[in-house]
């Protein structure tokens, strides 16, 4: 039976050391396909990329003050890693804000009009060369927006959960080297176990003088 449980320990120890190899591995192979792909985009960081611009911005804009703006300082900066991107998705945000004047998609009118206020009824809004009605235009905006900043956001989670991956990895790589230095030891092949949940169980007879018969 020890000798199947020593057997067990080495096992263990060489399926914990590849799965923590692999999973480093994959790690860091997704974590250099983010930001290959974040460099391969040429994203820089706009001049009003500050906190400073962007709360200016903002103020001349009108938008409310419940309106979280960014504080990160990436203007003139590439946008190369999950960080950076996820900052960079931030402020095209408040970019989108106020050409819309404060309001997202959902609170937008759906067609357009002669005035620029926009209207939810077809029967007031402005009528396109196929005579239908002329879609917002800021509605487009929005969704062009939404659409890119998820993609950058998107990096951000994909970096995180590849070091997570690594952070797993080398976990799994410690665990199964311990394993190893457990089995090679000879720890499963000690006759006294150092851990006795149940302690010693001695004979009833022990410590009594045996009783002469005639």
């Amino acid at each position: 039976m020890r000798k199947v449980l020593e057997l067990g320990g080495f096992v263990a120890a060489a399926v914990l050391i590849a799965f923590g190899v692999a999973a480093i591995a994959l790690g860091v192979n997704g974590r250099s396909t983010v930001r290959d792909s974040l460099k391969a985009e040429q994203i820089v960081g706009t001049p009003d990329m500050t906190k400073a611009a962007i709360a200016d911005e903002a103020m001349k804009a009108g938008l409310p003050a419940s309106v979280n703006l960014p504080t990160a300082n990436i203007a003139g900066k590439a946008i190369v890693n999950g960080q950076l991107a996820r900052d960079f998705a931030s402020y095209m945000r408040i970019h989108a804000l106020e050409a819309t004047g404060g309001l997202t998609y959902a609170q937008m009118p759906r067609y357009a009009t002669a005035d620029g206020k926009g209207t939810s009824d077809a029967e007031k809004a402005l009528e396109g060369e196929n005579g239908r009605p002329v879609d917002n235009p800021l509605r487009a905006l929005w969704i062009n927006e939404t659409a890119l900043s998820t993609a950058l956001n998107t990096s951000y989670l994909a970096e995180r959960i590849a070091l997570f991956g690594i952070v797993v990895g080398i976990a799994l790589l410690l665990s199964g080297i311990g394993f190893g230095i457990l089995a090679v030891g000879g720890t499963l092949r000690d006759a006294d176990p150092a851990f006795k949940p149940f302690g010693k169980k001695t004979p009833e007879t022990a410590g009594t003088t045996p009783v002469p018969t005639a």
